[in-house]
């Protein structure tokens, strides 16, 4: 193991999304798997202090770690790639930066010198990358710079790693993950733009060890010679990475070109024999799951002007593939807007196609209507159905109005004035709204839940006490439980040290869940999360039935 963490450096070049997160996350997988330990940090180059207020339809999901951050959508991948849990210290905005010195300034912290980006800005950013590395005990620390190269935002961490390269410089490498287009009128892939791209970082001073060139295609060797040429890296060092079928082929792909033995040589660690069979495994039942399954989100963070933006459910998607892999069937997941059955609720009925429904979380009135009129028309046609966080509230207000004839009742999220609140605000949460604080402030991270004995989720999980996260500022009113439960809920989960129901079942449905926390967040391609397993095994029973 190597007396002082390395730490490698992962830039983007001529667009956004180019994938450095998968990038990252496979990369840190071939390393873990050579026996190293391995950790990886996120650096968003927003003035957010974390990623709870923006908008998921611009930014994608939010994604929560266990204990409490709102963090970035590529936390989630690192976590499913390296097989373990990643705390708020792994991720970084130039918000949490700026906060960080400008509080150390207020108190004197400095000792009145006077403050500036350089170096003072820099070194904050240094340190918290030392402090993640330690406090992973990382070997390896993967630094993914979110952006692209020459984006003004980016420019003090893109000097923090200059200058921590300048120091140590066996202990820092970087890797550009670039972009080359193939204009569909010339027939032919560009170069140009990530010759472009590393000039950029080069006028930041920093030379990229290695470049992956991500393109629809695989590049070929003219290509290779001629980034070789004019970006100043070994042939060898320019790494081609085609569009796949799967982000979970990358590592797969990335082994072919050793690359992971090519980061470590750099690195002057010694290279090990790589370990991938339980990942091959995962990547054949992937391959050649041929039964399918029909799934449908109905959800309301898709339309980004023509296109539709899938990142919103990232972690439900990926649990969903996870579950289905691991039962060898293929998933079909359609994405349904939740406004549609406002507007034309006859529309309902299609669900009728899919052989599961999930409701993911969510916030606010719009598509609610929508979400309730699909629960009912699942409930009724005992069509396999799991609620996620909002999409569990929505199943009990559903359940109320249809069941136990509390017509009008609600979530006080979207209607105060609701004569039957079966879904209320946390009363801790009620000064924090009122105070507009909302920023982090949510019932967020791990908490525990008790599982009741022969219920669904007690032969599932298969133990009595678990732990899931949570982001949610309302819960089941317990008010209204008794009536609930003599219509036919069953809660088989809950919060004992607040008395919070986490999970309701329905009696006589042969699978309708609905949780208070995101399982999604715990799926991983080596262990399905047991909801999700459960989900999918009740669509495949229910596709044979029919």
């Amino acid at each position: 193991m190597p007396k002082s963490p390395k730490f490698i450096f992962v830039a983007g070049g001529v667009i956004s999304g180019v994938g450095k997160g998968t990038a990252v996350s496979a990369i840190g997988a071939l390393i873990q798997r050579q026996g190293y330990k391995v950790s990886a940090v996120k650096i968003d180059p927003y003035l957010n202090i974390d990623a709870g207020t923006m908008n998921p339809t611009e930014h994608g999901e939010v994604f929560v770690t266990k204990d409490g951050l709102e963090c970035d959508q590529d936390i989630g991948n690192y976590e499913r790639f390296l097989n373990t849990e990643i705390t708020r210290v792994n991720y970084m905005t130039t918000g949490q930066v700026y906060l960080s010195v400008i509080e150390r300034e207020r108190n004197l912290g400095y000792g009145g010198k006077c403050v500036e980006i350089i170096p003072h800005i820099t070194r904050e950013v240094i340190e918290r990358l030392k402090k993640a590395a330690k406090t992973t005990r990382a070997d390896v620390l993967l630094v993914e710079i979110g952006g692209t190269v020459g984006e003004y935002q980016n420019l003090i961490f893109l000097e923090a790693g200059r200058m921590m390269q300048l120091k140590n410089p066996k202990d820092v490498l970087w890797i550009l993950v670039t972009y080359l287009p193939i204009p569909s009128k010339i027939g032919e892939m560009k170069s140009k733009p990530t010759q472009h791209a590393v000039r950029l970082l080069n006028s930041s001073g920093i030379q990229p060890n290695m470049i992956l060139c991500r393109a629809s295609h695989p590049i070929d060797n003219i290509r290779k010679e001629k980034i070789s040429t004019f970006c100043n890296v070994r042939p060898e060092d320019v790494i081609s990475a085609p569009d796949i079928e799967s982000i979970y082929d990358i590592p797969l792909n990335f082994a072919k070109e050793k690359l992971s033995e090519k980061i470590i040589l750099k690195l002057g660690l010694k290279p090990k024999k790589q370990k991938l069979d339980d990942w091959k495994k995962f990547v054949h039942k992937m391959r050649t799951a041929k039964k399918e399954v029909k799934i449908a989100i109905v959800g309301k963070y898709f339309g980004v002007g023509d296109f539709i933006l899938s990142d919103s459910y990232l972690s439900v998607i990926e649990a969903i593939k996870h579950a289905a892999y691991s039962l060898n069937v293929k998933p079909k997941i359609s994405w349904l807007d939740a406004e549609t059955y406002e507007n034309n609720p006859k529309n309902v009925t299609e669900l009728k196609n899919y052989n599961a429904v999930i409701t993911p979380g969510g916030f606010g009135a719009r598509g609610v209507e929508g979400k309730i009129r699909a629960i009912e028309f699942v409930r009724k046609n005992k069509i396999p159905y799991l609620g996620l966080c909002y999409g569990m509230q929505l199943a009990v207000v559903e359940f109320a109005r249809n069941v136990c004839g509390m017509k009008g009742a609600h979530t006080t999220e979207c209607s105060s004035q609701t004569k039957y609140p079966v879904i209320d605000i946390l009363p801790e949460q009620k000064e924090k709204l009122a105070q507009k604080n909302y920023g982090g402030s949510m019932r967020l991270g791990n908490y525990k839940c008790k599982l009741i004995k022969n219920t669904i989720a007690a032969s599932l999980y298969g133990q009595k006490i678990i732990e899931e996260r949570h982001r949610h500022r309302y819960e089941l009113n317990n008010d209204f439980l008794p009536k609930l439960l003599k219509k036919g809920l069953v809660v088989s989960g809950i919060n004992s040290q607040r008395n919070l129901a986490e999970i309701i079942e329905l009696k006589n449905h042969p699978y309708f869940v609905g949780t208070q926390f995101h399982p999604e967040f715990k799926s991983r391609p080596l262990r399905p999360h047991p909801l999700f397993v459960g989900l999918i095994a009740k669509a495949l029973a229910g596709k044979s039935s029919r």
